[in-house]
């Protein structure tokens, strides 16, 4: 028997999926994998560490931090990146930081399992990306970097039993 028999059509979100199902996932970290579905394997990840970089650059005070936040927050494209963002704003710079270093976790895992698919010849399922369009679907977030931050940069975590 062939791995490509037994694995054939193997869907690279199967993990997304079941954590953004998983009740004992802290919900917030639910919503954020299921961002994530469809999503293609470089783009998510790729995304979410220059997202993780940014959000702690800014938390450490780097010059040049909040501007290049707000350039990703501002970038004409989809709207992923500001779609994590949001998920995680307002809930703590602490938990923002760990809910995405949790989802880059299983991104990267994704990607090694996509790239040793490719390795093995076997087929797998393609991604629908979640998006109908390259640009983004509202107002964009101002690329000014004298941004005002809310008090939730000054906490490690929000309220909540997670």
């Amino acid at each position: 028997m062939k791995l490509d028999d037994v694995l054939g059509g193997f869907d690279l979100d199967i993990v997304l999926r079941d954590v953004s199902c998983d009740a004992g996932v802290p919900p917030v970290r639910r919503a954020i994998a299921a961002l994530c579905i469809g999503v293609g394997i470089d783009d998510a990840w790729l995304s979410v560490r220059e997202l993780r970089e940014a959000v702690s650059l800014v938390h450490e005070g780097a010059d040049g931090g909040r501007a290049r936040l707000a350039t990703i927050l501002s970038t004409a494209c989809d709207d992923f990146q500001r779609a994590i963002y949001y998920c995680l704003a307002g809930r703590g710079v602490g938990e923002m930081a760990e809910a995405m270093d949790w989802l880059l976790a299983i991104l990267k895992a994704r990607g090694r399992t996509a790239a040793w698919l490719s390795r093995s010849r076997v087929q797998r399922r393609d991604l629908v990306s979640p998006y109908v369009c390259e640009a983004p679907d509202g107002p964009l977030v101002s690329p000014d970097a004298d941004f005002e931050l809310g008090r939730s940069w000054f906490v490690d975590r929000g309220p909540g039993p997670f």
